[in-house]
């Protein structure tokens, strides 16, 4: 995933009003050209990055949700945007403002409210939203809090939501880390769902993985006990490195009787993208574990 290049289109132009104003001389050379060109530039990024925060459909999910009011860093994602179909677009216009909101990092979530009494799990990463969709229909009386940043995906839930008459399902737009440590209350969540993330297979982007000791420190306290956190991977390394970073924590109990890998279970359905790791032969390891 890569975020748009900037587009040199829209990097700010010089006052005109100032230029003509300012006091005669010769053209500005050393240093007062160079803190000029930097001025200029630093226009060019504020403008650029106003344009990110701004919705891409009316209404609809936000490009930064979070801004510039959150540290810097090594995230386990990278925003993309892609081509959104008419159906998509149709999804976002009509669904984001009942059942999308924003990972603003400025509020705390009232899980109750938002989903009418139902306990809620936290899935976060739903690609396309098939799957999501399929688990919001078949288990009706459990809410799914599912956050991605992938604006076809977002729309495309919605309308799988919509069409299968699922109330529901609420799409979160941003970083999961940020809504788990800024805007999830204390033990509200009944479960934690992480079904193939992105396995940054190179060794120098591993710290990028999403399933790390401080993820975990993040997920226990918004978890109730016995809530349970279930992964799924075709990823052998990564699924080893889940496996032995789940095992460590001391807020987790693996419900394997074996202390190892678990039997897909029934409600988790049977991916596309699994389909096709499947076929090239990738072993799809479950893990559950309990919040003790």
């Amino acid at each position: 995933m890569s975020e748009q290049p900037l587009n040199p289109s829209t990097a700010a132009a010089p006052d005109d009003a100032s230029a003509d104003t300012a006091p005669p001389g010769p053209t500005p050379t050393g240093s007062t050209a160079a803190d000029e060109a930097a001025a200029l530039r630093a226009a060019s990024f504020e403008r650029a990055r106003r344009l990110r925060m701004e919705p891409r459909f009316p209404g609809g999910p936000a490009a930064d949700p979070a801004g510039s009011h959150h540290e810097r860093r090594i995230r386990s994602f990278q925003p993309r945007r892609s081509r959104v179909t008419t159906g998509q677009q149709d999804a976002l216009e009509r669904l984001w403002p009942k059942w999308g909101l924003d990972i603003d990092g400025q509020r705390v979530l009232d899980l109750a409210e938002l989903f009418d009494g139902l306990p809620v799990v936290l899935e976060i990463g739903f690609g396309m939203g098939e799957a999501t969709a399929q688990m919001a229909a078949d288990d009706p009386g459990t809410g799914i809090l599912a956050v991605d940043v992938h604006t076809p995906g977002q729309g495309n839930l919605l309308g799988l939501a919509d069409k299968a008459g699922s109330t529901n399902v609420r799409v979160a737009n941003g970083d999961a880390v940020i809504l788990l440590r800024e805007m999830l209350a204390p033990e509200s969540l009944d479960g934690l769902r992480v079904y193939f993330p992105d396995p940054w297979p190179k060794a120098r982007h591993h710290k990028r993985r999403l399933i790390q000791p401080e993820f975990l420190d993040l997920v226990a306290p918004v978890l109730r006990p016995g809530a349970v956190v279930h992964c799924a991977t075709d990823w052998e390394p990564y699924a080893e490195q889940m496996l032995e970073v789940l095992t460590a924590h001391p807020r987790f109990a693996n419900t394997a009787a074996d202390g190892g890998y678990a039997p897909r279970p029934a409600f988790r359905p049977l991916t596309r993208f699994e389909g096709q790791g499947l076929d090239k032969g990738h072993v799809v390891h479950d893990l559950l574990f309990a919040r003790v």
